[in-house]
């Protein structure tokens, strides 16, 4: 019972890696953008998302950059590349859409 469990176990633990990669990917920032109240600077960040629907959290993080989490919506859509979808408020680009290759995240 006990070698069952502990493989079991093993098994679970090494599979929760697996499944959070499946929810992230890197994506380009090409200039400075507005998210939430954090206004994060252009590169590459890891954005990962928990959740489905319109109950997601999406996660922003860079080497050097503090992470920042804000509320999204996951919309199952294939795409062909990945990108950003910006709005203009005053003089800050802030960020509306972030398009991945089977989903967008709505901010």
């Amino acid at each position: 019972m006990k070698r069952i469990f502990g493989f079991v176990l093993a098994c679970t633990l090494l599979s929760i890696p697996a499944l959070a990669a499946s929810n992230s990917q890197t994506v380009n920032l090409p200039s400075a953008v507005q998210v939430g109240s954090t206004q994060l600077p252009a590169g590459d960040y890891k954005v990962t998302w928990t959740g489905t629907s319109d109950s997601a959290q999406v996660t922003f993080t860079k080497k050097g950059v503090p992470p920042v989490t804000v509320p999204a919506k996951v919309v199952k859509q294939k795409h062909d590349h990945t990108g950003v979808t910006t709005n203009t408020n005053g003089d800050k680009d802030v960020l509306q859409v972030i398009l991945l290759d089977s989903v967008s995240l709505v901010l």
